[in-house]
């Protein structure tokens, strides 16, 4: 039986929060995978933050404390080493959210409580000792913390709405709180591995309980009186474990915590840091009910301009203003693919118009030559200033269109990235959440409810200009805003003289693209083509029969039912067996077929990621791959490249080196490669001052080579390529913040390897770790 009915509280309720449970319970209840832009995965964070905010909507306390287990063994561990030995590891997915767990705890302003060797349930516990004649509410779903209920401690379980007292638990189990505790040491707890008296059940166990009283009354009676029956043998044998088992449930409530209730006073919350980690998460519902419960703060004056006079008269205006904010709608996401269909402009809010050229719906439009006529002077005068939001893609296309943008003030997507480059996003609609509180209208939803195939072309004018306005309203509002930024953190001369003038430089780089010799791509085409082929019958020769390569439900049939080959792993979702790459690996020691299957994907992955996709995205007028560079997509700085990324161009292997060969110069011209040596690592050492660091470079030693015999405890000759390229990665992963959950997926190593070569970095490298 559960109580529904919410108790009174006192004022002065002492909250604690079993934040470890919540973890597990928010894994598993939200069966949706959420995450980020980024592909962090966010569930746990979202299920947790939800209940907190939960907790504090509703009962509004005011002291407060979130507990959670601490890594590593505990007592319990000590006493019996096999105590949750049969727990699996936590999962890496969950394991990496925790950090943002606890982050948006401090936010909140919330005390959080963790100790070493000891249990969130035994922390819980020794607060209700301490803070005894106090009223207690443990927030939790957990049924251990069950024996902690009390005149005045009570449990609350907000995800089911559930409340219990002694007498509650009493009417649902005929129970006290402690004789629930004995119940589950005489039964045993297969959670935590704790084995009980066999035979013994929680039925049999809370029976035995309501007869005797307390387990030293049931041992008394047994004493005095033959046991009959297995089970009362059973006890009899055990009961020199079960003093044990008793410790092992029981909570210790002897861990030294504050006694002060001031130590457990909710802070008012941080606001600041809760936007940007709701921001950076993509938790946008939150993002809007911390700025003000979604209010919109954002008034409009949007116009559609389908005459010549219209035009003339925005043009005017502009050029009264010298400033505007410009948003091009196309029809594709590739600018140098991208037809116009219409553009929007704003000169002052809350005003902004939209000029439709190019939709297939009905209604008025304007010439394209109409536009280029009267609003192409403005945005080719350098007087004017010009923002846009990743403007760089609005330059290209208007390019495409004979008009040349002059004038360029800024972008306020890089302006977002120079005042925070650790953002997961800096699209329009998240800046907009984010510095303005206005939940702008998305592209999906635009789209919504709207049959057939096609972009913005296909959009009802009304619509698009009221879509297509906004973007260029919330442009210019957020330049007020980011400007003003800017000049405060001292970051404008840095916007002003590198990162806006690069946007045109790159639009130009981006319109050139990159030369691809088309003729040896059709030959290396036809090359990989004859190997997978070749391949494929290997691979049905070494199975002994024909199978669906691509399948791993076959493959799986083939290695281990038909071959005997040894189960490595399963699935991530545990249903069937795993015929990963790692396993693969492992698997070729016993059979030849695992690596000519691992040879099989390798060489169909590079056919279709850079064959048919080099192949997809070169413009076949110039022969030529239009990348996009991009300035906001690495915390360091760098620049990177997509659609395709031609950084990312494979070298390692023979396959590798033919397809970055397909990469050429105009005739009459020649590729140049430069640059820096390992100028990462050398500013490392400039301001770590580590010898052995600095030592290398003044040798003009293989800084990895050396990292790597230094690691790995060899001497440098021994020093392996594999081993060569551990090092590397470690090298500059530590600059940039990896950690090992990071380290272990880009070596494809277990974490805790991981974790051991990062320490043994540190040793090697011991000024590193001091800076």
């Amino acid at each position: 039986m559960s109580i529904k009915a919410q108790f009174s509280l006192d004022p002065d309720t002492l909250f604690l929060i079993d934040g470890s449970s919540y973890l597990y319970r928010a894994y598993y209840a939200i069966r949706q995978n959420l995450t980020n832009e980024n592909g962090l995965p966010t569930k746990v964070i979202y299920g947790v933050t939800n209940m907190l905010l939960k907790v504090l909507r509703e009962k509004e306390p005011k002291y407060m404390a979130v507990v959670w287990d601490a890594k590593g063994p505990t007592f319990r561990h000590d006493l019996y080493d096999q105590y949750k030995s049969n727990r699996p590891e936590m999962p890496d997915d969950l394991q990496v959210q925790i950090p943002y767990v606890k982050e948006v705890v401090d936010a909140i302003g919330i005390v959080q409580m963790e100790q070493e060797g000891m249990e969130a349930d035994d922390i819980i516990a020794s607060v209700v000792k301490v803070m005894e004649g106090r009223e207690i509410l443990i927030v939790t779903g957990d049924k251990d913390l069950l024996q902690l209920l009390g005149p005045r401690t009570r449990i609350w379980d907000p995800m089911k709405d559930v409340w219990l007292d002694t007498e509650s638990v009493r009417q649902q189990y005929g129970l006290s709180p402690e004789q629930l505790v004995q119940a589950q040491a005489l039964s045993g707890d297969s959670s935590d591995n704790i084995p009980g008296v066999p035979g013994v059940g929680p039925k049999t166990a809370h029976k035995l309980l309501r007869q005797y009283g307390s387990i030293d009354q049931l041992l008394e009676a047994l004493e005095s009186t033959p046991a009959k029956g297995k089970v009362l043998q059973n006890i009899v044998e055990n009961k020199n474990r079960i003093p044990l088992w008793l410790k092992l449930v029981r909570l210790n409530d002897s861990v030294e915590v504050p006694h002060d209730p001031s130590f457990y006073v909710r802070r008012p919350p941080d606001q600041k840091r809760l936007e940007e980690l709701f921001s950076t998460l993509d938790f946008h519902r939150l993002l809007i009910e911390v700025k003000g419960g979604g209010k919109d703060p954002v008034t409009t004056e949007y116009e559609l301009i389908t005459s010549r006079r219209q035009l003339e008269r925005w043009v005017r205006e502009i050029r009264d203003r010298r400033i505007l904010a410009l948003d091009t709608e196309t029809t594709s996401q590739f600018p140098t693919q991208a037809s116009l269909v219409g553009i929007s402009i704003c000169a002052s809010t809350p005003n902004a118009a939209y000029i439709p050229v190019g939709h297939k719906a009905a209604g008025n439009q304007l010439e394209i030559e109409v536009v280029k006529e009267l609003l192409g002077p403005v945005l080719t005068d350098s007087q004017v200033k010009k923002t846009g939001q990743n403007i760089k893609y609005d330059l290209t296309v208007l390019k495409r269109h004979g008009i040349t943008v002059q004038g360029i003030e800024g972008d306020t997507m890089i302006a977002a990235y120079l005042l925070d480059p650790t953002r997961r996003q800096y699209n329009l609609g998240s800046l907009s959440l984010f510095f303005l509180g206005h939940k702008m209208t998305s592209f999906k939803e635009l789209l919504k409810g709207k049959s057939g195939k096609g972009g913005m072309e296909t959009v009802e004018i009304e619509e698009a200009g009221k879509y297509s306005c906004e973007d260029a309203h919330i442009t210019l509002l957020l330049r007020e805003v980011l400007w003003k930024r800017l000049k405060e953190a001292g970051l404008w001369g840095l916007f002003q003289e590198v990162e806006v003038p690069l946007i045109e430089v790159l639009a130009h780089m981006e319109q050139k693209g990159v030369k691809i010799d088309l003729d040896r791509l059709a030959q290396l085409d036809s090359q990989f083509s004859r190997r997978l082929a070749e391949l494929e019958e290997k691979i049905y020769e070494a199975a002994g029969t024909r199978f669906n390569v691509n399948s791993p439900k076959q493959l799986g049939e083939i290695l281990f039912d038909r071959l005997g080959l040894p189960q490595v792993k399963k699935t991530r979702k545990k249903t069937s067996r795993s015929t990963d790459i790692e396993v693969l690996k492992t698997l070729s020691k016993h059979h030849p077929l695992p690596s000519f299957i691992v040879e099989y994907r390798n060489l169909s992955k590079l056919k279709s990621t850079y064959i048919e996709g080099l192949r997809r995205m070169a413009d076949p007028r110039t022969g030529r791959v239009h990348t996009s560079f991009n300035q906001t997509a690495t915390a360091t700085g760098r620049l990177s490249s997509s659609d395709p990324n031609l950084q990312n161009i494979p070298v390692r292997t023979d396959e590798g080196r033919k397809i970055r060969g397909l990469f050429v110069a105009e005739k009459g011209y020649v590729l140049v490669s430069a640059d820096y040596s390992q100028i990462d690592l050398r500013v490392l050492a400039h301001y770590s001052e580590d010898e052995n660091l600095i030592e290398a470079f003044n040798e003009g030693e293989d800084i990895h080579s050396r990292t790597a015999a230094l690691v790995f405890g060899v001497a440098r000759e021994m020093v392996t390529p594999e081993m060569r390229r551990a090092a590397k990665t470690v090298n500059f992963g530590i600059i940039y913040g990896m950690s090992p959950y990071g380290l272990a997926k880009e070596l494809g190593i277990e974490r805790k390897e991981a974790s051991s070569f990062i320490d043994r970095y540190f040793d090697t490298y011991p000024g590193v770790k001091r800076y």
